[in-house]
């Protein structure tokens, strides 16, 4: 296997972005972090992309900031030694957020502190019996970042959001199911990575435009006046008006003939 810290693949419309820190369990050092970032503006503004997957190597999805890697910048002297939450996980976190397609997370075995925040902004998330989620920022002393603060909330609730990031417990894979963090479970951890791409797949062979303008919809409708959410509506059904998918499933739909979209 390649020493890449991040592999990227494409299948049937699908681009897999694999973390491949396998030996540390894909936590997040300064050369995966940018490697991620890159990625996932590259899937953005690829039209052969039109699903995305992220997983990760080895039996843990990510456990979070590379401590080796940070240890060094706490002893170094540094007077800002999280400068990387703005340098590298604000610009992760927004840029998987606003992606225009839809992301599915394989979360395979662990995903901790910012590895659970990257899991969490995915649109969905597959899990097996041997995944966990941990809030694990205030193990360590710290907040919580890399969008968790805005993503938590939005699937849980605040109550259990604030309960999640102040114990810093492992939620198992039932209870996250129940809780909305997973979005299905597998019966096999090794079927986890197979069933999210199939689910890619799926959802690449969709109306593309209109899932990213779904995307958008959500993130002004949930945090928008009524006005500014009817407003954000109006303008993504202008835009998905226009689309050959939309054009071509209503006359299918007329015709009564299967929907063939093409992501444009």
């Amino acid at each position: 296997m390649t020493d890449s810290p991040l592999l990227v693949s494409t299948a049937d419309g699908v681009t897999t972005l694999t973390m491949n820190r396998p030996d540390s369990l894909n936590s997040l050092n300064v050369a995966l972090k940018e490697a991620l970032l890159e990625a996932v503006r590259a899937a953005a503004a690829d039209p052969q992309c039109r699903a995305v997957v992220l997983a990760g190597s080895g039996r843990a999805f990510c456990v979070g900031q590379d401590l080796r890697e940070h240890v060094e910048v706490l002893t170094g002297g540094s007077d800002s030694p999280l400068d990387t939450v703005s340098q590298h996980y604000n610009p992760l976190a927004e840029a998987l957020a606003t992606l225009p397609k839809p992301v599915v997370a394989a979360v395979r075995g662990s995903a901790a502190g910012a590895g659970a925040s990257l899991a969490l902004l995915a649109d969905f998330r597959v899990g097996g019996p041997s995944t966990s989620l941990l809030m694990a920022f205030a193990g360590v002393g710290l907040a919580g970042d890399t969008g968790v603060s805005w993503s938590l909330p939005r699937i849980v609730g605040t109550a259990k959001a604030t309960e999640l990031l102040f114990l810093a417990e492992p939620v198992a894979a039932d209870e996250a199911l129940r809780l909305g963090l997973l979005t299905r479970v597998v019966d096999a951890d090794d079927e986890v990575l197979d069933a999210a791409h199939a689910l890619a797949r799926r959802l690449a062979a969709g109306p593309t435009v209109a899932y990213g303008a779904i995307k958008l919809e959500l993130l002004v409708g949930a945090s928008g006046t009524l006005a500014e959410a009817l407003a954000g509506e109006a303008e993504a059904q202008r835009q998905c008006g226009l689309t050959t998918d939309h054009v071509d499933a209503v006359t299918a739909f007329v015709a009564k003939r299967p929907r063939v979209f093409q992501g444009r």
